[in-house]
């Protein structure tokens, strides 16, 4: 068994394309040696910026040998179609068999094809692999045609010890394999020789290249921390700009700047955005949480001292440079109340045939007054906080910084004087902007963050662009997702359809646009199925509850499915959904032939004729399903989910009993169909609670 060991050599590789690309030639590498019959016992890709790595071990020598069984024509076919045959295989007549198939005499063949060399095999799966692979952006360099992520400059290919033939055309020039490779650019530029993955990697060790991802993210992390504790800090967690910067060296070595005092007054996210999005800083914090005046760069060079030091001064005077500049936008926006910024936002287009932002914040704060009373705050100030919600997009520092919109908002309006919880509206309007982000609570924040969404949701609804397939690209069920927590989170009693309505009244062009309210409710299903999947909640049972139409308040939903969830835990619950499935399954059946038994009667009584009830168990049946229907009822009104079902369980133990002893298709035509419309109540009292069709297992 060998081991084939591939390096490709290149510039710097975008970080965020860094670790999809290792698994991307991983898979094409081993997708390509399966087919090819090649197995292997183990595959593992590296990727640093400059090198993409795999090494695959447990190859064989050769390929299997493979017998290939072909039939050819008949035996008395015209000697033109036989001689085909033999020249397509290369065989000879006396070199075939006849065989009687039952439909006539056949020419067969077994061919004998001898496995090729791996070391032959290779050459080309390595080259379909190099020019497979999905960059999501890609370049030509020089006058060569090829295109690749970045210019390439050496492929190491070594299977077995010794290099493999071949190399790869880029069109002015050819890139031969080769069995050598180099260390880091700066601290070790030259060439060295490898034969082997041990080699290899004790090699370029030894040359300051980390070549496993996950140890330059625990080096740059202990490292970071312990700057840190020496100071008597802490690092602020950051595992999205870790996983960046990771991708940004080959000899991680963190250091420790300082940020200068006058920046301080600045908003601590405007800091650490600054510092996180241009110079890929770690933002390092006091004990009590408050942002501290350090940072933390990695740089790339293993140094002196003195080295280190020039290093660390020269990112702390181009981080002067960038946050003089936010501390100029901070200065000029609070120059300009919010509230004298709203006249701007008639000049910023939120979408076609959805009017401009300005639209938008007076549908939305119309929309977050009426919804105020529902979540228990007052309505002028959350109208008043949406009118302010958007301001903020017209300032130097959000057109900086755009994922700071919102938050620059609250302190520009917490400088202007306005109240707290205003100023807290504006800062959550977007949130929950996903599964993890925190959801608003407080009342005046809920009202307008749900207005928000729901007025984008039912806009873009209303003029027909919804997502579709894997595209969404207004994240509508972002949206969606976040009213659902909003809902689910704070427990409120709120009916969407009327808010959907109401929305839309205040749509230009929306009129008549009703049933879109209904194809966006079925939408929330979809999302809140997700969101409870999530949690472990079976998609079916929301399916179940849903089906049944109309159900609106998302609350009163999730009592439903919790309560029908607990109820088919039980064996009551279990046993009566297969007799449920049971009697659903001979009405169907009979429903064919005679067209469906449900009466169209109001009354329970009036479906069924209780003077033909001619056996105990249908009596039985008939009294259970009859006061069931009642207590069912009674508790659904109440919203007593719980309680329902209990009611429901009652059925058990009758329908067993009934299916158990009573023949439902009796000779007797009157007999017959009141048994069926017997069936048909139980079906009917058990869906006024959920269709049960729906569930699965």
């Amino acid at each position: 068994m060998a081991e084939l060991l591939l390096e490709l050599f290149s510039e710097e590789i975008p970080a965020r394309m860094q670790a999809r690309a290792a698994e991307d030639l991983k898979g094409l590498v081993t997708g390509k040696l399966k087919a090819a019959g090649l197995e292997f016992s183990s595959a593992d890709a590296y990727v640093t910026p400059r090198r993409l790595t795999l090494v695959v071990d447990g190859l064989p020598d050769k390929q299997p040998d493979v017998s290939e069984e072909r039939r050819g024509p008949r035996v008395d076919a015209p000697e033109k179609a036989i001689q085909g045959f033999l020249g397509s295989t290369g065989l000879t007549l006396d070199q075939c068999e006849k065989r009687d198939t039952g439909k006539g005499e056949f020419w067969f063949v077994v061919i004998e094809k001898k496995g090729a060399a791996t070391a032959d095999v290779l050459p080309e799966i390595i080259l379909s692999s190099i020019r497979e692979l999905p960059w999501p952006k890609s370049m030509r360099w020089g006058r060569n045609t090829f295109r690749w992520v970045r210019p390439l400059h050496h492929i190491l290919a070594v299977f077995d010890g010794a290099v493999l033939d071949g190399g790869l055309d880029l069109g002015e020039t050819q890139l031969t394999f080769t069995g050598e490779t180099r260390g880091h650019r700066f601290l070790a530029p030259d060439a060295v020789t490898v034969g082997s993955f041990h080699e290899y990697r004790t090699e370029i060790g030894g040359a300051f290249v980390m070549l496993d991802r996950e140890d330059r993210k625990e080096a740059i992390l202990a490292e970071a921390k312990a700057l840190c504790e020496a100071e008597g800090l802490v690092l602020r967690d950051d595992p999205g700009l870790l996983d960046e910067v990771c991708g940004l060296v080959e000899w991680p070595v963190p250091l420790m700047g300082r940020i200068d005092a006058e920046f301080m007054s600045v908003p601590p996210e405007v800091l650490v955005t600054s510092m996180r999005s241009h110079q890929k800083y770690f933002a390092v914090e006091k004990p009590d949480g408050t942002l501290a005046d350090r940072f933390i760069l990695v740089s790339n060079m293993a140094s002196e001292e003195t080295r280190n030091a020039n290093i660390t001064a020269g990112n702390e005077k181009v981080l002067r440079a960038r946050l003089s500049d936010a501390k100029f936008f901070w200065d000029q926006d609070r120059a300009v109340k919010l509230a004298d910024r709203r006249d701007a936002l008639r000049d910023v287009k939120f979408y076609d045939k959805l009017g401009t932002m300005a639209d938008k914040v007076e549908r939305v704060s119309q929309l977050a007054a009426e919804i105020a009373p529902m979540v228990g705050a007052d309505a002028d100030t959350a109208r008043h906080a949406a009118t302010l919600a958007k301001a903020d997009l017209t300032t130097g520092m959000v057109g900086e910084f755009p994922e700071l919109q919102g938050l620059m908002g609250r302190y520009y309006a917490l400088d202007a004087g306005e109240d707290a919880q205003v100023a807290d509206a504006i800062a959550q309007h977007y949130s929950p902007v996903g599964p993890t982000d925190t959801c608003p609570t407080a009342p005046v924040s809920v009202a307008v963050a749900m207005a928000d969404k729901i007025d984008t949701l039912v806009g873009f609804f209303a003029i027909g662009e919804t997502p579709t397939g894997s595209k969404d690209p207004f994240a509508l069920r972002r949206a969606a997702l976040g009213v659902i927590r909003l809902i689910i989170e704070n427990g409120l009693r709120i009916s969407l359809l009327p808010l959907f309505a109401q929305a839309r009244a205040r749509i230009a062009g929306a009129e008549g646009a009703a049933e879109a309210d209904a194809k966006l409710l079925d939408f929330f299903a979809d999302r809140l199925k997700v969101h409870l999947r999530e949690q472990g909640v079976r998609h079916d049972l929301i399916a179940a509850v849903f089906e049944l139409g109309g159900e609106d308040d998302l609350v009163r939903l999730l009592a439903r499915v919790h309560a029908l969830a607990d109820f088919l835990a039980t064996d009551d619950g279990a046993n009566l959904l297969a007799g449920y499935r049971r009697a659903s399954n001979i009405l169907r059946a009979e429903e064919k032939k005679d067209g469906p038994f449900s009466a169209t009667e109001e009354t329970f009584a009036d479906r069924i004729d209780p003077s033909i009830l001619a056996q105990a168990e249908e009596t039985a049946l008939y009294d259970a399903v009859r006061a069931a229907d009642t207590e069912i009822g009674n508790h659904l009104a109440a919203e007593a989910f719980t309680s329902a079902m209990a009611s429901l369980s009652n059925l058990r133990g009758p329908i067993d009993a009934f299916f158990d002893a009573v023949t439902v298709n009796a000779d007797d035509a009157a007999l017959r169909t009141n048994r069926l419309r017997l069936l048909d109540a139980v079906r009917t009292a058990m869906g006024n609670i959920a269709d049960f069709s729906r569930v699965e297992g």
